[in-house]
């Protein structure tokens, strides 16, 4: 079922007020976009700096480079998928080895629950 655009304004806005209040200052801005039923929330944050003789004499950029491109690097958070009630979403994480999205259930044991559960679940293991 497509998400409406009502349902992506109400979703964003969840997410946004959710992640400001639970975990403001552990990121510095989310990706939120939709495709056909899909919820994608991804997270950037500022990398730690390295120490002080990183990087190599050989390696291919500066440290700031290197900074920078982290900086711009998301963490892709989940991605919830819309079965037409907006307290009920299936949830799913990206694999980094599979590189895609694996489906996976709630702290719950639910395969479905709110965007809210999923930002907290996902929060905790990425920021």
């Amino acid at each position: 079922m497509k998400i409406s655009d009502a349902v992506k304004i109400r979703t964003k806005e969840r997410v946004h007020q959710y992640a400001k209040t639970h975990f403001n200052g552990r990121y510095t801005k989310l990706d939120i976009r939709f495709r056909s039923h899909f919820c994608y929330v991804d997270a950037y944050t500022e990398p730690e700096a390295p120490s002080s003789d990183w990087p190599p004499p050989d390696w291919p950029e500066s440290r700031e480079e290197y900074l920078e491109r982290l900086r711009k690097t998301p963490y892709y958070l989940f991605r919830l998928r819309y079965f037409g009630d907006e307290e009920r979403w299936g949830l799913a994480f990206y694999s980094y080895a599979q590189e895609k999205y694996e489906k996976s259930v709630f702290p719950t044991g639910e395969f479905l629950g709110t965007l809210e559960e999923a930002f907290q679940t996902a929060a905790e293991f990425h920021l």
